[in-house]
């Protein structure tokens, strides 16, 4: 940002008021500066009269409230009295929408008021009380966790232990122990001491002695320590005491079949390379493992993530998969329960009963699990509610895939600028259009569009403006056609208008209408007035009697655009049609 520093007047004294405060003198501020400062700049007048200065801060002004722009403008009249720059901290919004800014504010010289600039910390102090909250989060866990998290250091000795103790020995009498010794050795030949592992152990079976001397099996799962030279400086892991749950042969049994559902679906997950997939192969294991005759998989929906193929349900959900020819929207009420922040939801409806969980990804939810079994069949279980809620965490993973599938697949068929179809895919999409008119007999419109004197507003007001005008000629050409319609962004000032099942008298009106708007905007989004921003459109009928090519009718479209090119601009021409076939 260009300042021009005021050689009027003495450097003032620093003063330690509200904030930190930088001790420099008025500034003289370029306008063109602030326009182009990546944060938000406002500018408050001697009357306390506050107003954006660039982009960023009109964007901001609409998020703010009346009270938290009277914040600023009372901070701007503190600097302002004390003829000084300041550095301040400004909280607006409310609630769970408050924002904490970071004000510099510096007096202008005269009575040009004050230069507010803005920077939104919010996040900054967000991950702060994060991190810190997770510290105290994984401090909790490991006190109140019935597992026994463990670490041992190079001398092969205990370095970390529960403060509560294991295995009924206190936290003193481990930490005394060799963890060899732990280790009941003749319950299988060749043992591997978990504690001094030198190989990632993952949920491996292992028995331990415990301090009256009775066996304890416990699922251990660990990881080696190297230093970056490779050599090894002890392990860290968790044991968890299985010995009762192993004495149970009818929960040994429901624990295997959660276990084969869970896989089935893991492998489902690995093998398959299409996220939809994955979720309709979900929806069939989990429905078979449970035993029920129906599921359902909803994903919430999101601003400009919606999957173009699942069916909205109920508001804020739509459906992904299903497994069972059950109505999704019999589902409504227990995914209303869902989105009020149920954990788990069971009902009957009917003669069926329902199990519900919601599918998560991090900290939050994005969708919801649903399975739908005959009361007769008996009650869910326990298990039952552990395996929804284990699959339905992974599902909420796949659910992250696809939305993150959909974007790249948006973005790589879009315009960078504009979010219209690019080249490549509005090729693709012509030729579906294409093929299913030659089969149909039907009809349609190609529009061929290219701006008039565009380059001239790029040289005389910069991309910027150039970048602003093609925004608002992409305004014109959605407003008049219709969702069936195509739009592209060919590339540069280049612009094509698929009208799906058109004829040429519409084509023509479509044609005024983006003439007559594109007019009256010429005067805002001009280079100059001697040289209007303007359109010449070509129009090329599609006839499905010809042997004409999609190339072929993209060269009659453009090839009649520029004879409008040439004889004067501004205007629109139509192509003769291609000659009918032998």
């Amino acid at each position: 940002m260009a300042l021009e520093r005021s050689s009027a007047g003495p450097l003032p004294k620093t003063m330690t008021p509200i904030g930190a405060e930088v001790g420099v003198r008025p500034f003289h501020v370029s306008a063109a500066a602030l326009q182009r400062y990546d944060e938000a700049v406002f500018r408050v007048g001697v009357d306390g009269h506050i107003e954006p200065a660039n982009p960023v801060a009109t964007e901001l002004t609409a998020r703010l409230l009346p009270e938290d722009l009277a914040r600023l403008a009372a901070a701007a009249k503190k600097s302002k009295a004390a003829e000084r720059a300041l550095v301040d901290m400004v909280d607006v919004g409310r609630a769970e929408k408050q924002q904490n800014l970071q004000v510099t504010l510096i007096p202008l010289d005269d009575e040009r008021g004050t230069l507010l600039f803005v920077r939104d910390l919010t996040l900054d102090n967000s991950l702060r009380l994060a991190l810190v909250d997770s510290r105290r989060r994984y401090k909790d866990f490991i006190e109140i966790s019935t597992d026994f998290a463990w670490e041992t250091g190079p001398d092969q000795s205990f370095a970390f232990v529960p403060p509560r103790g294991a295995l009924g020995y206190t936290a003193d009498a481990l930490m005394a122990l060799q963890p060899a010794t732990l280790v009941i050795a003749e319950s299988s030949a060749g043992v591997e001491i978990p504690f001094l592992t030198r190989r990632r152990i993952e949920n491996e079976e292992n028995w331990l002695r415990r301090s009256d001397g009775r066996s304890a099996c416990v699922v251990i799962s660990a990881m080696p320590l190297f230093t970056k030279e490779g050599e090894w400086v002890g392990a860290r892991g968790v044991c968890r005491d299985v010995t009762e749950t192993r004495d149970r042969e009818s929960t040994l049994t429901r624990v295997r079949n959660r276990e084969r559902v869970l896989t089935r679906i893991v492998r489902a997950f690995r093998d398959e390379v299409n996220p939809e997939a994955m979720l309709g192969v979900a929806a069939e294991a989990l429905a078979k493992g449970l035993g029920a005759e129906h599921c359902h998989i909803f994903r919430t929906l999101t601003a400009g993530a919606e999957s173009p193929t699942a069916a909205a349900v109920t508001p804020g959900f739509q459906l992904a998969a299903r497994y069972g020819d059950l109505d999704a929207a019999q589902a409504t009420a227990v995914l209303q329960n869902i989105a009020g922040g149920a954990g788990a939801v069971e009902m009957v409806l009917g003669e069926l009963q329902i199990l519900a969980a919601p599918a998560r990804y991090q900290s939050g939810s994005n969708g919801a699990v649903v399975l739908w079994r005959a009361v007769e069949r008996g009650a869910w279980t326990d298990d039952d509610r552990l395996l929804i809620g284990d699959i339905a965490n992974q599902i909420g993973i796949t659910i992250e895939q696809l939305a993150h599938h959909e974007h790249v697949l948006r973005v790589s068929r879009t315009d960078a600028l504009t979010g219209l179809l690019n080249r490549g895919a509005f090729m693709q999409a012509l030729q579906r259009f294409l093929s299913r008119l030659k089969r149909e007999h039907g009809q349609g419109v190609l529009m061929y569009v290219d701006l008039d004197n565009f380059k001239h507003v790029n040289d005389t007001r910069g991309h910027h403006a150039g970048d602003d005008a093609l925004m608002k000629i992409r305004e014109i050409l959605i407003q008049h056609t219709r969702p069936t319609d195509a739009i592209a962004r060919l590339g540069g000032d280049e612009f094509a208008v698929w009208l799906n099942a058109a004829d040429l008298e519409i084509a023509k009106m479509r044609a005024g209408q983006f003439l007559s708007r594109t007019k009256e905007l010429a005067a805002t989004i001009s280079g100059s007035p001697d040289k209007p921003l303007g359109m010449s459109i070509g129009i090329a009928a599609w006839d499905p009697d010809s042997d004409e090519t999609l190339d072929g009718l993209l060269a009659r479209a453009d090839a009649v655009m520029y004879t409008v090119k040439k004889s004067g601009k501004g205007s629109y021409a139509v192509a003769d049609l291609p000659s009918k076939k032998a």
